[in-house]
């Protein structure tokens, strides 16, 4: 499983000119599925992304995680983030999972990180054509793969 977290000044997604889920200041999470994910690989994530600390402190340090922040999550699937440029020049998703797989798997990573949070963690549509918007704050965008835990 992949997430491509941004910490976000506003973000909200838009499915067929209605805005599906928006936050205020908190983390966009991109979020992309592969066959072989399991539950362990939704509790590592969850855990790695609600303690990550990149949210400044009183002395502009990034010390904070979204928690000690009071920020917002909002999540998006993606099932792009298992692209594989290798050959020519068109991507192959063949290690993104199918929907009946994926989707359960998203619907899950998202309950867990409500739970995390204590509070509700709006999504956009899966499946659907989505509009993301975003003010990325710093910037910092950072990629975790629980598969190569860095």
């Amino acid at each position: 499983m992949r997430v491509l977290v941004q910490r976000v000044t506003q973000a909200s997604v838009t499915v067929e000119g209605s805005i599906t889920g928006q936050i205020g200041a908190g983390l966009l999470l991109l979020v992309g599925v592969e066959e072989a994910d399991t539950a362990a690989d939704i509790d590592w994530l969850v855990r790695k992304v609600s303690q990550l600390r990149i949210f400044n402190d009183e002395q502009g340090v990034m010390n904070r995680s979204v928690l000690d922040a009071g920020g917002e999550v909002l999540a998006v699937s993606q099932f792009t983030l298992f692209a594989s440029c290798k050959k020519g020049n068109r991507p192959g998703y063949s290690r993104a999972a199918r929907g009946e797989i994926s989707q359960p798997m998203f619907d899950s990573f998202v309950m867990a990180m409500a739970a995390a949070l204590g509070k509700p963690v709006p999504t956009g549509v899966f499946g659907a054509d989505m509009q993301v918007a975003l003010v990325n704050d710093g910037p910092v965008t950072i990629w975790l793969d629980s598969k190569a835990p860095e």
